[in-house]
């Protein structure tokens, strides 16, 4: 089954719960774009959505509009379901040697042409503001 699959069925059965805050969270971008995606899409498109939601979290707290803040949260736990399994920091410092070796990256001035390799591994599977600290760290020595 695909993603795209799952969660459309996920909102059938939302819908049939009256679940609004779930519709939400997961079909807006499809809906915005009227275009179908592949998994590869969905997942970038959750992505930025769950980042939207943390962003959103820390303001709504800092404005002490606890509330919002939560609404927000169960919303960023919807979208996590649809999310790959996250890798651990020894398999992703492990992809980026791996990407090291393979492109013979040498100096901070390859950092663009290792992240362009490494992004599409590693999307969805791993915080890819690590993943560019991780190779920033590799390629600085």
């Amino acid at each position: 089954m695909t993603l795209k699959t799952r969660i459309t069925d996920d909102m059938k059965t939302a819908m049939k719960a009256r679940e609004t805050a779930r519709l939400a969270a997961v079909r807006q971008k499809e809906i915005d774009e009227r275009v179908d995606l592949d998994d590869a899409s969905v997942v970038a498109v959750i992505e930025k959505l769950t980042k939207q939601r943390k962003d959103s979290v820390t303001q709504y707290e800092a404005a002490g509009r606890q509330e919002l803040a939560d609404a927000e949260k169960f919303e960023i736990t919807v979208l996590a379901a649809y999310l790959p399994e996250k890798m651990g920091s020894a398999e992703v410092a492990a992809a980026v040697q791996a990407a090291l070796a393979e492109t013979g990256a040498a100096g901070p001035a390859d950092m663009g042409r290792l992240m362009a390799i490494l992004k599409p591994r590693l999307a969805g599977k791993a915080d890819m503001a690590e993943v560019s600290k991780l190779v920033k760290a590799a390629l600085a020595g």
